[in-house]
C-alpha cells in the first residue's frame, strides 16, 4: 500500500505544479468531479464495472469539461473561477443523480467516490497467464508516473513559454492552446487513475498542495518540481504511517500531512522572508531600493536603458546595480529584460510603505 500511495502522491504532484504555475488550479478539482459523470454513462452503456471503456469515458469527461469551461471563457461574460466553478457541479451533480437513481444496486458509493480508500487496491489484482502481477493500481500509476514524466522532460520548454509568455509563444507558433490542451488531458488520464485509489477530493489535494507549498519558497521552476516531488513523498509516507497507527483513512492521512506541511511552510516563509527584508533593508543602496519600485509601477518589459532613462541615471551603474539586485534575490533577468522576483516584489511594497 506504501508503494502505491507514493506512486500515486508523485503522478498527482507533477501535473499540478502546471496547474498552479498557470494559475488555473481549480481545473484539477473540475475535472476530478466531473469523470465521473463519464463513469457513470458509460457504465450505463456497458453495464459492466470491469470494462476499459469507463477509463475512456471518464477521460473524455475531463475533457469536455476543459473545452466547456473555455467556450465560457471565450464569451467575455464570465471569468476563469468563475467558469470552472459552473460547469463541474453540474456535471457531477447529474452523476449523483443517475447513481440514487438507475445504480442505486451497483457499489459505486457517493462516499468512497468522493474519498477513495487506498487500503482496499491491494485486493485487486493484475492476472497475466495465471501468474499474480501485483496490485492492478500500482501498475496503473506507475504507466501514469511514466507518462507523466516524459510529457513534462519532452516539452518542458514548450510549457514554460506557454505558460510565462504567451504572446511570444503565439508569435513563435509554439500554439498555446494546443499545449494547455495536453497538460488538460494529461491531468484527466491522471486524475481518472487515482481516482479509484484516493477519490476525487483527495486526488485534488494530492496535485495542488504539494506544489502550491513548493513555491512559497522556490525561486525556479526547476527547483519547484523538485521539492514539490519531496513534498509529496514525505506527504505520503507520513500520511500512510499516521493512518497506520491512528487506525483511520490512509487517502485522508495523506491529504492532511498534506496540509500540515503547507501551513509550517507558510509560517516560515512569512517569518523568514520579512526577517530578510528587514535585514536586508539597510545595506541595499537606496538607488536600487528605487529601481525596485519603478519596476513595481512598471510592469512592461525593462531592460537596463529603458530604467536608466526613466530614472535620469547613467546605464553602467544601473547594471551594477541590477546585477546586484540579481544576486540578492530581488530580480530576475530574460533576455535582456528585468523583472522582479517575489521576493523582490515583496521587498519594493515594504520600501513604497516605509
Amino acid at each position: 500500500m506504501l508503494s502505491i500511495a507514493l506512486i500515486t502522491s508523485i503522478t498527482c504532484a507533477l501535473p499540478g505544479i502546471f496547474l498552479v504555475l498557470r494559475g488555473v488550479a481549480l481545473m484539477s478539482d473540475a475535472i476530478s468531479h466531473a469523470i465521473l459523470l463519464g463513469i457513470v454513462i458509460m457504465f450505463m452503456l456497458v453495464q459492466s464495472l470491469n470494462s476499459p471503456l469507463l477509463i475512456i469515458g471518464a477521460a473524455l469527461a475531463g475533457i469536455v469539461t476543459v473545452v466547456a469551461t473555455e467556450l465560457l471563457i471565450a464569451t467575455d461574460q464570465l471569468k476563469k473561477d468563475a467558469a470552472i466553478s459552473l460547469i463541474f457541479p453540474v456535471m457531477f451533480s447529474i452523476a449523483v443523480i443517475l447513481i440514487n437513481t438507475y445504480l442505486c444496486n451497483i457499489h459505486i458509493d457517493i462516499d468512497m467516490v468522493l474519498l477513495g480508500e487506498l487500503a482496499y487496491a491491494p485486493f485487486y489484482r493484475l492476472i497475466v497467464n495465471g501468474i499474480d502481477c501485483g496490485p492492478w493500481a500500482l501498475w496503473t500509476m506507475s504507466v501514469l508516473l511514466v507518462i507523466n514524466i516524459l510529457f513534462i522532460y519532452l516539452n518542458y520548454k514548450e510549457l514554460m513559454i506557454t505558460i510565462f509568455d504567451n504572446t511570444y509563444a503565439q508569435v513563435s507558433g509554439f500554439k498555446p492552446r494546443v499545449w494547455y490542451y495536453g497538460l488538460m488531458i494529461l491531468v484527466s488520464l491522471t486524475c481518472v487513475g487515482a481516482f479509484d485509489v484516493m477519490g476525487s477530493i483527495v486526488v485534488v489535494a494530492l496535485m495542488i498542495t504539494p506544489a502550491a507549498t513548493a513555491l512559497l519558497y522556490v525561486q525556479t521552476v526547476p527547483a519547484m518540481i523538485y521539492n514539490t516531488v519531496l513534498l509529496a513523498i514525505v506527504a505520503a509516507i507520513g500520511g500512510y504511517w499516521f493512518a497506520y497507527s491512528t487506525d483511520v483513512s490512509i487517502a485522508g492521512s495523506i491529504t492532511l500531512i498534506s496540509g500540515i506541511l503547507f501551513i509550517i511552510v507558510l509560517f516560515y516563509a512569512a517569518i523568514f522572508r520579512s526577517q530578510s527584508i528587514s535585514s536586508r533593508s539597510a545595506r541595499y543602496p537606496l538607488i536600487l531600493d528605487t529601481i525596485c519600485v519603478w519596476l513595481l509601477h512598471n510592469k512592461n518589459k525593462s531592460t537596463s536603458d529603458t530604467i536608466a532613462q526613466a530614472l535620469y541615471l547613467n546605464n553602467a551603474p544601473v547594471q551594477h546595480l541590477l546585477h546586484q539586485g540579481i544576486k540578492d534575490g530581488l530580480l530576475k533577468e530574460s533576455d535582456g529584460y528585468f523583472y522582479l522576483t517575489s521576493w523582490g516584489n515583496k521587498y519594493a511594497q515594504r520600501i513604497q510603505k516605509s
